[in-house]
């Protein structure tokens, strides 16, 4: 008290200040001092705890996205710890043989679950003229058989191996179909062998007439067009 009063009668005599003014100024400067006080205690530095995490039940969160999903269409989310959904697997490829009377004959790759419609329309179509009646465009192909168009079988050959054949020749849709008479066979009938177009069967007739017919099926290896690849293709379908 005493060290307060000597200062407050120094102030006042030293600035010539009124008592009431030193009372205000000291109150001002106790508040200042309180409010610094409370403002450093405010901004101190304090510790934070990382919140803790909380697994979501699975049969819940299961549950949920399949509700979501059926209202609104939402993708479901992945339940956390599953494991990854494997990839989609790609789509399957067969590999089929269009022989007889098509544009481009041969092996042709086509994906799973093609019909035979397909498998004709990769070969290039099927040549003018040709029988079709009996080919089934609609079924679904399997992998490694042989689509035979215009070409004669034997019904136990495609059953044993799976080919299609359309009607050639005079062959009936029952009965085994006779291999083709490389001597007595028109134009027409040639024509209707794997590979062979009307050029070809031209080259076989005019060989035929020169050399008074065919007397076994290796002279077709004399027939200008006729490789060793074409001559194993036909020397099963056809006779002297």
């Amino acid at each position: 008290m005493r060290l307060r009063d000597r200062a407050l009668l120094w102030v006042r005599l030293r600035w010539g200040l009124a008592p009431r003014t030193v009372a205000a100024l000291t109150l001002v400067l106790l508040v200042a001092v309180g409010l610094a006080a409370f403002h450093f205690w405010s901004v101190r530095p304090q510790e934070v705890r990382a919140p803790e995490a909380v697994a979501e039940d699975p049969l819940r969160a299961g549950a949920g996205a399949g509700a979501g999903a059926g209202a609104g269409g939402a993708v479901p989310r992945p339940v956390a710890g599953a494991p990854p959904s494997p990839p989609p697997e790609p789509a399957g490829e067969i590999v089929v043989d269009v022989a007889g009377k098509v544009h481009r004959p041969g092996v042709q790759r086509l994906p799973a679950g093609s019909r035979v419609a397909d498998a004709l329309r990769a070969a290039g179509g099927v040549r003018a003229g040709a029988d079709v009646t009996g080919l089934n465009r609609a079924r679904v192909l399997m992998d490694g058989e042989q689509v035979r168009v215009g070409l004669p079988q034997a019904p136990a050959d495609q059953a044993a191996s799976g080919t299609t054949g359309g009607a050639a020749g005079a062959s009936g849709p029952s009965g085994p179909a006779a291999p083709l008479s490389l001597s007595t066979a028109t134009k027409e009938q040639l024509e209707t062998l794997p590979g062979v177009g009307p050029v070809l069967a031209q080259h076989i007739i005019d060989h035929r007439t020169e050399s008074g017919g065919f007397r076994s099926v290796d002279e077709l290896r004399q027939v200008s067009g006729i490789g060793d690849r074409r001559f194993a293709d036909l020397r099963p379908l056809v006779q002297p």
